[in-house]
């Protein structure tokens, strides 16, 4: 039996049309497994299943705010509608915003931040383990639940204290996940990436000064890609990680423990 093949499995990506969330969703789709991308932005949605869809799987992708908690149920049941079924979730939907310093956050950026980053990745993960748990009463049981949390959970993050307590928020969030669904056979897991190319970091990326004193300092050396997610999506949706739960994997090239 090979333990990363995913065919027969349906897996849903939110922000799954660029950076990181499309490495994962290349992953699944590599594998053999149906593939769900939210995002915000149609034209988006629209390339990121033509490019999934060259791998010869089933891709759909749909416009789902995941701040919004009726658009999010929306779209689990029009999942669960055409495909009966959604054995992984990857809530890896999530906006940053630095300020110049942390008097500079307002409460508005906070709230912002907190409907996308902890409430977004809530919603998503809670109606799939609502169907996770009814299938397993069924006698189908398994699920996967995935957070994509940030390395600004584990080290400081100056004028981003907002950002950083978001994320501190899921990786916290997903391990008390791990024992409430543990006894579903659902896991749920999360990942802090370190520097990733990304829409999100494209200031950084072009900045000089950044790329000297920062990236320098990644053992592994350079920026990161979306591809680099690839393995861990496919993993935590494999057979593999059946007894692997409440874990925070940090993809960073070393930067947080040097």
């Amino acid at each position: 039996m090979n333990l990363f093949d995913l065919t027969g499995m349906v897996a849903l990506v939110t922000g799954g049309n660029g950076g990181i969330g499309i490495g994962m969703a290349e992953g699944l789709a590599r594998q053999g497994a149906t593939v769900i991308i939210w995002g915000t932005n149609a034209d988006k949605n629209a390339a990121a299943v033509e490019k999934l869809g060259a791998h010869g799987g089933i891709v759909r992708s749909d416009v789902v705010d995941v701040s919004d908690e009726a658009a999010v149920k929306a779209g689990i049941a029009d999942i669960l509608g055409e495909f009966g079924r959604l054995d992984q979730a990857i809530a890896n939907a999530g906006i940053g915003q630095s300020r110049r310093d942390m008097f500079d956050i307002s409460l508005e950026d906070f709230r912002r931040l907190e409907d996308i980053n902890v409430h977004g990745v809530f919603f998503t993960l809670r109606e799939a383990a609502r169907h996770m748990k009814e299938r397993h009463a069924n006698g189908d049981a398994g699920g996967s639940l995935v957070a994509v949390a940030s390395t600004a959970a584990i080290h400081g993050a100056a004028r981003n204290e907002h950002y950083g307590a978001t994320k501190g928020a899921v990786v916290s969030m997903i391990r008390a996940m791990a024992v409430e669904l543990g006894r579903y056979a659902i896991t749920a897991n999360s990942i802090c990436p370190g520097w990733i190319r990304s829409d999100m970091t494209a200031g950084a990326q072009g900045a000089a000064k950044f790329n000297e004193k920062v990236i320098s300092r990644v053992p592994v050396g350079g920026w990161g890609d979306g591809a680099d997610f690839a393995g861990i999506a496919v993993y935590l949706a494999s057979r593999a990680s059946r007894y692997h739960t409440g874990d925070s994997f940090v993809i960073d090239g070393g930067y947080t423990i040097f």
